[in-house]
């Protein structure tokens, strides 16, 4: 059996240790005992990008990511967006992007240099305020992955994200018609309930965690802001 090797650590602020461990050819970050991803089952990742940006009609969309992680979402979106399209990433933690500029490069490739790309090392909490104090333009759609699920597991300010204010506040920073996705590693219908009440149309999809359809099935929200 292969044993896992810790290549570095790094402190999120305000909150607990995250890890970057190698096992054989693949990789994992770890938070404490739990690992929040791995380049053995990142299709779902990459799925909350590419079906988020099927469904928008923008022909310039402007998406904001919560979380780098190992830049599955970052990738995929980046792949399915037009020339003239914007991705902005928040990451909290300045640490995962230069694990990305170095034990990571051979996933990294040359994303972070798409002029199309931004990384802002910031609380993604702080861009949806921005948007909605009209501070930086609205979105057509923000992806969140900062946690396992809707509540704040990486660090606790994270909860207000998944509340209906936090819910609220991303809905007033999307563009009419604009999407809010939320990535789960399980189903939490009370999430659901509470987009409902929050006034979005949701729709639910299980994905599986490897694109051979094997692996554990997690959970994405696509909650649409109805034309005005």
């Amino acid at each position: 059996m292969l044993p896992r090797e810790t290549i570095a650590t790094a402190q999120i602020p305000d909150g607990e240790t995250l890890t970057l461990m190698s096992h054989g050819r693949d990789y994992i970050i770890m938070l404490g005992r739990d690992e929040l991803m791995g380049t053995r089952m990142q299709f779902s990742e990459e799925q909350l990008a590419e079906l988020t940006l099927a469904e928008l009609p923008a022909k310039r969309p402007r998406v904001l990511i919560g979380g780098y992680g190992m830049g599955f979402t970052y990738r995929a979106a980046l792949a399915k967006l037009p020339e003239s399209g914007e991705v902005i990433v928040a990451e909290i933690v300045p640490d995962i992007i230069e694990w990305a500029k170095g034990p990571l490069a051979h996933l990294t490739g040359d994303s972070l240099a798409d002029p199309r790309g931004q990384i802002v090392l910031c609380d993604v909490a702080a861009l949806i305020d921005d948007a909605n104090d009209g501070t930086c333009a609205k979105f057509d759609a923000i992806l969140l992955d900062v946690d396992n699920g809707p509540d704040g597991i990486v660090r606790d300010q994270n909860s207000r994200l998944y509340t209906r204010t936090g819910l609220a506040k991303a809905k007033e920073a999307l563009k009419s018609g604009g999407i809010l996705s939320v990535w789960s590693a399980a189903p939490d219908h009370k999430f659901t309930r509470r987009l409902m009440d929050a006034g979005f149309e949701v729709e639910t999809r299980e994905v599986r965690a490897r694109p051979n359809n094997k692996g554990p099935r997690h959970t994405i929200w696509f909650a649409s802001k109805l034309r005005s």
